[in-house]
């Protein structure tokens, strides 16, 4: 798909080949491109009246501008069409080159002989802008081929879409394209409002079944309000003879009645409710009265029974940020049952939990520029790269996607140290500016050892992300092809320790490590074959021990190694190699931000 000058996009290009995860930083464009596809494919967005506003505009600029209109353009190709809609749309079909994801004509042939990369394709686009002489925004959908030829001389050569064939409700429809957005998850989705989920199941049941709306107003029709037997009785005859002194009323005894609506389509959808009675009870409630849980759980089962009536892998299912109504374990059996079931799934998140679900080339990593150019980037694992270790770190790598950089450590008790130099930098006022890696977007990702490490560096630059890298010294040097791809971290360092332990017992102050040692011996998890220290330990002693009570609780999950950071109450008192590799990330993502004050004036001298 292509967008022109749409919400934030002066122009992009994304392609969706098969199930899709959109990922990328806030306001990047994941909603516009969900927007976007329903502007061309959902049979009920042209109902929304106005079509489009000011705000779907790039910039919202819809004036005209030297004689020139803007245009909202958005053009997207589908492909693997069934068999019923190639039929239908076989006048506007055109070859597609999967191989070069782009239009191509079929090289020469002897008649009726198909070559094997022929396919074909259906290029629709959404047209929309101001009309100055009706004061209002219009749009539409159309076929993009062929273009038909206008006389540039006729009204109708300025006219929306001129040269088009109309995309109209009922092909769209064949497309089977079901867009969730957040707020449908709730209460909208499970009214009988159009487009939500109840209206969707209507609509195709309608298809085999008639006219289910006719069909609930005829019902409603023949409901007897103010019976003889009702206590309306008396108010309706009143009212009637009141009435009849001043209008003129028929002589038929439903000249003056009560009924249950107003009795149209439009006045149904707003009043109609699904009552559910969920047990410990039997009385049921307004599905809005539900729980939280409940509701969501009630929106899944929908999305199974629309799946069921439109048949297996026939819709395009788009959604958006399932996390802000689903709790984790609902999250991944959501993605698990649309995958399997739908024609193709389009998912935006912030979730690992839903991220984790997919391989690394169905997730698309969107980007804007500040001049408004989207860019979408697929997840492509590198030469030698195995998928296995991409899925033995899948949690990992979910929160990577999401970051705006991502720092590469060799081991967890790497990664909790890390955190805790980070939380204590934060809190020193003598540091101005400088950012948490939480707050900065940071990933903290742990390699596993520190050969692996330079192994994830072109991972996340393909991505477009700052990676950052750092390890001890191996006990064997890189490999040529290991030292190659340290050239792709945005700053990398191997420290001159053999073991993150070293680096700590050297360079935290003695009197720290005093008090770390002390700290522990009453601690539950303190191994019971180390005595504590004694008080008359030397210097050496003292480092000996705390190396060896680090060494035998590593890890981050309880690791000793983070425990002794908290001891240290100043910058002045934390590891200097490690506090000067978080400080040089903060200044090359924020390269505006001043030096601390002890680095500014060494720089200075």
């Amino acid at each position: 798909m292509t967008l022109h000058q749409f919400r934030g996009v002066l122009s992009g290009t994304v392609l969706l080949d098969g199930n899709a995860l959109l990922v990328g930083g806030n306001s990047v464009g994941k909603s516009a491109v969900c927007e976007a596809l329903e502007l061309v494919l959902g049979p009920e967005r042209m109902f929304r009246r106005p079509v489009i506003d000011e705000y779907d505009f790039y910039a919202a600029r819809y004036q005209e501008v030297d004689g020139v209109l803007p245009e909202v353009r958005i053009e997207v190709v589908l492909t693997d069409l069934t068999p019923e809609a190639a039929r239908r749309f076989r006048s506007h079909l055109r070859r597609w080159s999967s191989q070069g994801s782009d239009f191509a004509e079929p090289p020469p042939q002897e008649a009726g002989e198909e070559t094997e990369q022929d396919e074909w394709c259906l290029p629709l686009v959404f047209l929309g802008r101001f009309n100055p002489a009706e004061d209002d925004f219009e749009g539409g959908t159309f076929f993009a081929h062929p273009e038909r030829v206008v006389d540039d001389f006729t009204e109708l050569s300025v006219g929306l879409g001129t040269g088009l064939a109309p995309f109209t409700r009922d092909d769209k429809r064949l497309c089977g394209f079901l867009y969730l957005r957040p707020n449908r998850t709730g209460n909208r989705a499970l009214s009988f409002q159009r487009g939500s989920l109840l209206d969707t199941i209507v609509r195709l049941e309608s298809e085999s079944a008639g006219q289910l709306w006719e069909r609930a107003l005829r019902d409603l029709d023949d409901v007897v309000i103010a019976g003889d037997d009702s206590a309306f009785m008396k108010v309706r005859t009143e009212v009637r003879a009141r009435v009849e002194r001043f209008l003129s009323l028929t002589d038929d005894p439903g000249g003056v009645d009560v009924r249950v609506s107003e009795l149209t389509r439009e006045h149904l959808r707003e009043v109609l409710r699904l009552f559910l009675a969920t047990q410990p009870g039997a009385h049921g409630v307004p599905f809005n009265r539900l729980s939280t849980g409940s509701l969501n759980l009630l929106v899944f089962a929908l999305l199974t029974y629309i799946a069921e009536l439109k048949g297996d892998h026939s819709v395009i299912f788009a959604m958006e940020e399932p996390e802000i109504a689903l709790p984790p374990h609902a999250q991944r059996r959501l993605v698990d049952f649309v995958v399997s079931r739908m024609g193709q799934v389009i998912l935006t998140s912030h979730s690992p939990y839903v991220i984790e679900k997919f391989d690394p080339d169905r997730v698309v990593v969107l980007a804007r520029d500040n001049t408004g150019t989207l860019s979408s980037t697929n997840v492509v694992l590198p030469a030698g790269f195995k998928l296995k270790r991409y899925r033995d770190n899948r949690r990992q790598f979910a929160e990577a996607v999401l970051a705006r950089a991502v720092l590469v450590v060799e081991g967890g008790t790497e990664a909790a140290v890390f955190r805790a130099v980070a939380d204590l930098l934060d809190q020193d006022e003598t540091i101005t500016d400088y950012l948490h890696p939480d707050l900065a977007g940071i990933s903290i990702f742990d390699a596993g050892n520190d050969v692996s490490v330079p192994l994830f560096a072109p991972v996340f630059a393909d991505m477009g992300k700052p990676v950052f890298g750092i390890h001890d010294t191996p006990k064997e040097p890189l490999t040529p092809d290991q030292a190659a791809k340290t050239a792709r971290f945005t700053r990398y360092q191997e420290i001159p320790y053999t073991g993150i332990e070293k680096l700590l017992v050297t360079e935290v102050p003695v009197d720290v490590q005093k008090r770390f040692a002390a700290a522990v011996t009453t601690r539950p998890d303190y191994p019971s074959g180390i005595r504590p220290l004694s008080e008359t330990a030397t210097d050496g002693e003292v480092r000996a021990h705390v190396r060896k009570l680090l060494q035998d609780r590593k890890g981050d999950n309880g690791g000793y190694a983070a425990l002794l950071i908290t001891e240290c109450p100043s910058q002045a008192e934390l590891p200097t190699t490690l506090v000067s590799f978080l400080l040089a990330i903060d200044a090359d993502l924020h390269p505006h931000a001043p030096l601390p004050v002890d680095a500014a004036a060494e720089s200075d001298s």
